[in-house]
């Protein structure tokens, strides 16, 4: 395959989103006993440590395939807390109410407790990246289906061990998905379909350093609005070590979309990638905007190494 030169800050995180979305396991006999037919309420999810408020809106609506019943294991503290405050809006909500009844185990050992329990047969993870590829690979190792949030990994070190995951899952007959809904986002949908009428796209250019044949680009807001409210990070969303750098979020939704349109039915190896050259820098937070998006006072000790002149540098 002719390799193509992208704007590099979509090619950089290529890595984070070549590995989920599309993986499927080959036709077995354990596939067709894992897999799921569409019956009433089969899917029975376990929610795993919900730090971010992407696990929240996988329950924003409810489907007839899916149990009512959800089974959240998690350590105490305020993202398990902020995370039922979440499903409780939707619960009571004025127009289309959800009736989701969660199911809470807090405690240390909330992973280990799920694997030894497993009363669902999917976990969805979202939330602080420092362990979900370790979540990952142990949960599929268990035999469970998995949606998780992206990113899937945010380091180099730990990417063999999600390639490893993959092919675990094809062996245990168990899917590893990722939560990419940009995909079905309908004006996406329609520019693919677009892009595929040569008469009215043309053809894809051949593209160089100075002029990619591609370019993506999107802004993330700390503070946002979500389902009408304002959005409250945890501070552990302001640490590289436990989030990622800012590449491994939004623009893996980027990365995904260009090779879902431009490449369709395709998969990419690492091979096929070439970094030509990247730039990172800081965002920089006053103690006034950490609160404001954090509802705290100070900065947490494992923030404090990027604090400089009272500034967070993330």
């Amino acid at each position: 395959m002719r390799k193509i030169h992208f704007l590099i800050l979509a090619v950089a995180v290529l890595f984070a989103a070549c590995t989920g979305g599309t993986q499927k396991t080959k036709e077995s006999k354990e596939e067709t006993k894992a897999m799921f037919t569409g019956a009433k309420g089969e899917v029975k999810i376990m929610t795993l440590d919900p730090g971010h408020f992407h696990a929240a809106l996988v329950q924003k609506s409810m489907y007839e395939q899916v149990d009512p019943v959800v089974y959240v294991f998690a350590p105490e503290g305020p993202d398990v807390e902020g995370h039922l405050n979440r499903i409780n809006g939707f619960n009571t909500r004025a127009e289309n109410p959800t009736s989701w009844e969660e199911k809470v185990y807090r405690g240390v050992d909330f992973f280990e407790k799920m694997l030894a329990e497993k009363p669902g047969n999917v976990m969805v993870v979202s939330g602080s990246n420092a362990k979900k590829t370790e979540y990952i690979v142990k949960t599929i190792e268990a035999g469970v289906n998995i949606l998780a949030d992206k990113p899937m990994v945010i380091t180099p070190a730990e990417f063999p061990k999600l390639e490893q995951a993959f092919k675990t899952a094809e062996k245990n007959g168990v899917l590893l998905y990722d939560i990419m809904t940009e995909r079905h986002e309908v004006t996406t949908i329609i520019q693919r379909e677009l892009s595929k009428i040569t008469e009215v796209f043309g053809t894809l250019l051949v593209g160089t350093e100075e002029e990619p044949a591609i370019t993506k680009e999107s802004i993330h807001h700390f503070f946002k609005y979500v389902s009408g409210n304002a959005l409250k990070r945890p501070a552990w969303f302001f640490d590289v070590a436990q989030q990622g750098e800012g590449i491994v979020d939004v623009n893996t939704h980027l990365v995904d979309l260009i090779q879902w349109e431009a490449f369709p039915e395709v998969t990419l190896a690492k091979s096929d990638v070439e970094i030509v050259s990247a730039k990172r820098w800081t965002t920089d937070l006053t103690p006034e905007m950490f609160n404001k998006v954090t509802a705290l006072d100070e900065y947490p000790e494992y923030l404090k190494k990027d604090v400089e002149d009272g500034l967070l540098k993330v």
